[in-house]
């Protein structure tokens, strides 16, 4: 027989037994789940510890349970699934932009119809400094969570009215910026006078095509002069810090690139390795740096990468338009095109193709006037 008030029970085999509620059904009943140990004061704690790690799936009535509530769960399921940096973008859309809005509906209630107006919203004033909009990337974004969380919820066996299978968020193309030939050539003579470490990285992703999270987390030892080769296997980046009663908001991670493909090997040219023997140093150190210690986050990068631009005098640019310019540039070489897509990182020549080639007007004329009337 139990203590009162607890489903504590000792069973015939001398051990003891510990019953709590794990889920509700869809008609409201209960579902229980099981605690076995050999001590009354160790089935106790373990009904304790399972009660406080209990989700809000376990707790809630499924026609009760709030939208919030179902997406604290989606997160912890997900945190064990993606990458740390992912896991810290979702927590952001979700507490920024997601919560605020539908968080208090009951989880049974939301439809089809609500979600869209709600994604309608968030293109034309979802911005929290009330400066119109959110692109159409993080409502994308924004859509997939809340899809991925409703999919988690029957797969609960919760009851979900909506049927989100049809509902994309329409996604504006931006123009690419790409260096010119001559933009090029005046980029180069900036990086080549009185060199440094972040000129030199700048030059290094220029011809190689890497990231800039890749660029700030590179060392020497993934660097062979030897046989001209990097590799690379690993990033860095800047993410929200989730972990709670931090001290800042945002911390530096260096983990691997974002998928497998990232992790690759590239050829260095040979001009550029001359140019490396120059600054090569020990091994852990950090190429932008020098130092086994300190690296460079992408946002000094960046702010060094506007002065060089400024003092090219050519169109403003971003660190990442080196890339769509080696890219560019490859392909107008001739490049094979399988290779280059290794070389970036890509999972197939598609994504090379349609993202990070662009073929110059000169270019263009050129293929052009290599038509003619047969002689």
């Amino acid at each position: 027989m139990s203590r009162k008030g607890e489903n504590i029970y000792k069973r015939k085999d001398g051990r003891w037994e510990g019953r709590y509620i794990r889920l509700y059904d869809n008609q409201g009943k209960p579902k229980y789940g099981y605690v076995y140990a050999r001590t009354y004061n160790e089935v106790k704690q373990l009904l304790i510890n399972k009660k406080a790690s209990n989700s809000a799936l376990e707790i809630f009535h499924p026609s009760n349970l709030k939208y919030e509530d179902l997406l604290d769960e989606w997160l912890r399921y997900s945190r064990i699934n993606v990458k740390e940096s992912t896991y810290a973008r979702y927590t952001h859309l979700i507490n920024t932009h997601i919560k605020p809005l539908l968080g208090k509906y009951p989880v049974s209630k939301i439809s089809a119809q609500l979600v869209e107006a709600f994604l309608d919203g968030q293109l034309n004033r979802g911005r929290v400094d009330g400066a119109g909009g959110l692109s159409g990337k993080t409502v994308s974004d924004i859509l997939t969570i809340i899809k991925s969380s409703f999919d988690y919820a029957r797969y609960n066996d919760l009851q979900v009215i909506c049927n989100l299978s049809k509902l994309n968020v329409k996604q504006q193309r931006k123009d690419i910026r790409v260096l010119t030939v001559k933009e090029q050539e005046s980029l180069i003579g900036v990086l080549t006078e009185d060199m440094d470490l972040f000129k030199f990285g700048t030059l290094f992703a220029l011809y190689t095509g890497i990231r800039i999270g890749e660029l700030c987390a590179l060392q020497w030892e993934d660097v062979s002069l030897e046989s001209a080769t990097l590799k690379v296997q690993k990033t860095l980046q800047r993410i929200q810090d989730t972990t709670k009663g931090a001290s800042s908001k945002t911390k530096i991670v260096i983990t691997e690139p974002k998928s497998k493909c990232s992790i690759r090997d590239i050829p260095i040219p040979k001009f550029l390795v001359e140019i490396a023997r120059q600054f090569s140093d020990s091994p852990k150190a950090y190429i932008l740096t020098g130092d086994k210690l300190k690296y460079t986050e992408p946002r000094t990068v960046q702010n060094h990468f506007k002065k060089y631009i400024d003092s090219c005098g050519i169109e403003r640019a971003n660190f990442h338009a080196l890339r769509h310019t080696f890219a560019t540039r490859c392909i107008e070489l001739g490049f094979e095109i399988k290779s280059l897509s290794e070389i970036l990182g890509h999972a197939n020549v598609n994504i090379t193709l349609n993202r990070y080639v662009h073929s110059s007007f000169d270019l263009k004329s050129a293929n052009m006037n290599k038509l003619a009337l047969p002689e």
